[in-house]
């Protein structure tokens, strides 16, 4: 028994010391990040793990609460609120419609909108050229395999929490856009305008 306990305590000091120097190495690095990035690797770890599927974990997913709702009530919806929040309406991609021509059946509804805000698209391509890969900001209307319409979006907390410290100016911009996107989805999955 004493010598599994020695053993032990050896392996725990062992751990401690790793962790002590990991620590150490890993500190100035850590100091540089977004102060949110911590709350936002655990909320993708945790959604990894449970899905085990890196989209689900990267994406916002907000079903359409109405039945009732058609995908032209939804991007009618979104544009109308995009407009309330001073976003453009940039773009429509009807996936469906090009599946369907490609194979001559029908397809589910599948189709991408995308909305800018060009003094903070500006912003974000000023900072660094590879935030250009984020714009426009997209939603996808999507209906599902069994029939229910969801809105998917890309994670934008990973851009704005996953690295260093945007900028105060961006970082505020940055958050609003991200904030705007979640209530169009939000609204538009209830058919507000």
């Amino acid at each position: 028994m004493g010598v599994i306990r020695n053993i032990l305590a050896v392996v725990g000091l062992v751990v401690l010391l790793g962790s002590g120097y990991g620590y150490a190495k890993m500190a100035p690095t850590l100091k540089q990040m977004d102060p949110g990035y911590l709350p936002m690797y655990m909320d993708f770890a945790s959604r990894l793990l449970e899905t085990m599927d890196p989209g689900v974990a990267m994406t916002w997913a907000v079903p359409v609460e109405n039945p009732d709702l058609t995908p032209a009530d939804i991007k009618d919806s979104l544009k109308s609120l995009a407009s309330a929040h001073n976003f453009l309406f940039v773009g429509e991609a009807p996936f469906y419609k090009q599946v369907e021509a490609m194979t001559g059946q029908p397809y589910r509804h599948i189709e991408f909108l995308s909305f800018c805000d060009a003094r903070v698209g500006k912003m974000m391509a000023d900072y660094q050229d590879a935030y250009t890969a984020f714009m426009p900001c997209r939603i996808a209307l999507v209906r599902d395999v069994k029939g229910k319409l969801w809105l998917y979006s890309m994670n934008l907390d990973m851009m704005i929490h996953g690295g260093k410290q945007l900028p105060p100016e961006l970082r505020k911009e940055a958050l609003r856009v991200r904030d705007v996107i979640k209530t169009l989805m939000a609204g538009a999955a209830k058919g507000e305008f």
